[in-house]
This record gives C-alpha cells, structure tokens and sequence, in this order.
C-alpha cells in the first residue's frame, strides 16, 4: 500500500513539473475595431493598386474586401487559434481574371485558417495548406 502512495505522489509531482515547464499559451491580439491591408498573399504577393483588406468591426466579427467585392462572417479567435465561419460576399464583376483569381485565393485562405500573430506591424494568418502567411500590416484610421 505505501509504494502505490509513493508512486502516485511522485507521479503527481512529475505531472506538476511538466506543467510548470509548459510554454504560456498567448494572449488572443486585441483586433477589435482594427482595419488590415493585405500586402502579400502566402509568398505569392498582391496585385498592384488592388486592396484586400481584413477588418474585425465588432466582437467575433469579420468584414473586409476580397480585391473587387465585399465580405462579411463571423470569427473566433482564442489564443493564436483562428477559424472563420462561412463568409458571405457581394457578386460584382472584378476588373479582370488576375483581380477575381486574388480573391478566390484570399477567401480560399481566409477559411482555411488555422493560426494568427501580431509580429511588430503585421499581422500573419496562417493558412491550411500554405507553406507562407498572410501578412497584413494596419490601415491607420484618419
């Protein structure tokens, strides 16, 4: 009976340690009512004079530009663990093949999503599937 006590107590003391080694989980970034331009699409860069954007307008809120129509969808975010749910768009024609490529590849990568950080003045979303993030950096409000 005292060595199954002294096993189950140095157990415990094993499991203690190991979570006190753990790394801090991060806190979630504060996004909200902030406003992001996409400047490069997974290594893959943006088409010039053609905005996509990424805006968080209220809490688990998403809405932003997709490079000729708007969208809008719900967020969670907790930690650096994202997922979009169904984002919904406008149906206008874009300028062109190369604009409306851009942004079925930015949707497509929006719901893929699976990680996010803030690193100095951008902020990374990392995709499923994408060896590269998205890199936004914060559109000033004037």
């Amino acid at each position: 009976m005292f060595v199954i006590q002294k096993f189950a107590v140095m157990a415990l003391g094993v499991f203690l340690a190991s979570c006190a080694n753990a790394p801090p989980q991060q806190p979630t970034p504060n996004l909200l009512h902030t406003e992001w331009l996409l400047e490069d699409l997974a290594g893959r860069g943006v088409l010039d004079r053609i905005q996509a954007t990424l805006a968080f307008p209220g809490p688990d809120k998403v809405a932003g530009k997709g490079s000729c129509n708007r969208f809008f969808g719900a967020v969670e975010i907790h930690g650096e663990s994202i997922k979009f749910g169904n984002l919904a768009s406008t149906r206008m024609a874009c300028l062109n093949e190369a604009v409306s490529n851009q942004e079925a590849s930015y949707l497509q990568a929006l719901q893929g999503a699976e990680n996010i950080t803030v690193d100095g003045p951008y902020l990374l979303i990392y995709s499923k599937g994408l060896e590269k993030p998205l890199r936004f950096t914060e559109v000033t409000k004037q």
